[in-house]
């Protein structure tokens, strides 16, 4: 290389910086680039994997009969699980294999350690089929993600089967499932031992597990919320609604949960209207387009 020639005086301004450039460049040991992706990328898998971290954790505590701290890990888990495509998406980080992990991982933490939690809090001495719901509701949650992930590529859904579900989604299954396990608690909380007997009997463990398996493999449509509109009108009593739930749920985290899980299975059937009132409008709608006479 050339050495560069001297600034002068007369030098143009332009030719000037060039030299300065030039000058800068010279001693500089060339930077080697590091080829991979970049870190926002990898932002949403580390998330998804301290959510199967979480879930894998709630199976060790239920194997210790810690089971509040069960309950706790599952639930950070679904709170994970709810942020991590999220961010995926705003971060324009979403790849075929964070989707793959991502249902992997939901099928450990919402599939596997609900129904080993119930196993180890009311059914691992309960006879010889007591294993069975544990085994149909974790075959049923691997199903559900199974139908899930292939409706991704349907694109003959109707517009209006966007807000919905089909079957109940992987964490309220988990939700659900683990009602004995929060009313048990709830029940010790209070020191109420005849509901905490009822919550530790093993019928009402595989009750749970049955009647759960059965929402989440079963065509019932149910509101997913990501485009769910509240009218003005409600937005109000929800924000308060809202933050009196939080409230609750920092004083009495376990009756809390386990109320929310019974409201939640009672607003099923009003998904199920919601459904099929927009389904009917826009079959109405279309017949009424097919209806109209073609002008010329």
């Amino acid at each position: 290389m050339s050495a560069p020639e001297p600034i002068r005086q007369d030098t143009p301004p332009a030719r000037r910086r060039r030299i300065r450039r030039r000058l800068r460049r010279i001693g500089r040991r060339p930077r080697n680039r590091v080829r991979g992706p970049s870190f926002n990328r990898l932002i949403p898998n580390i998330m998804t994997m301290l959510g199967l971290c979480a879930g894998l954790s709630g199976m060790r505590f239920a194997l210790e009969l810690r089971f509040g701290q069960a309950a706790v890990a599952l639930l950070i888990a679904a709170c994970i699980d709810g942020l991590d495509g999220r961010i995926a998406r705003l971060l324009r980080g979403t790849t075929r294999f964070g989707a793959e992990f991502d249902s992997l991982s939901d099928f450990v933490c919402f599939g596997v350690a609900p129904s080993f939690v119930l196993l180890m809090w009311s059914l691992e001495n309960a006879g010889r089929y007591a294993f069975v719901p544990c085994v149909m509701f974790t075959v049923c949650m691997a199903l559900r993600l199974a139908r899930f992930n292939a409706s991704l590529d349907d694109e003959d859904k109707p517009e209006y089967s966007h807000s919905f579900f089909t079957g109940v989604p992987a964490p309220a299954g988990a939700g659900i499932v683990l009602f004995p396990v929060f009313l048990g608690l709830e029940a010790d909380r209070m020191g109420t031992p005849a509901i905490a007997d009822f919550a530790r009997a093993p019928i009402v463990s595989a009750i749970c597990l049955i009647f759960t398996a059965a929402l989440l493999v079963s065509t019932l449509p149910v509101w997913s919320f990501k485009n769910f509109k509240v009218p003005s009108r409600y937005v109000l009593p929800l924000m308060l609604g809202t933050c009196l739930f939080a409230a609750v749920l920092v004083a009495d985290p376990w009756g809390a949960l386990a109320v929310a899980g019974v409201l939640y299975v009672a607003i099923l059937p009003f998904s199920r209207r919601s459904y099929h009132r927009l389904k009917k409008a826009a079959e109405d709608m279309s017949e009424a387009v097919e209806d109209e006479p073609v002008t010329s």
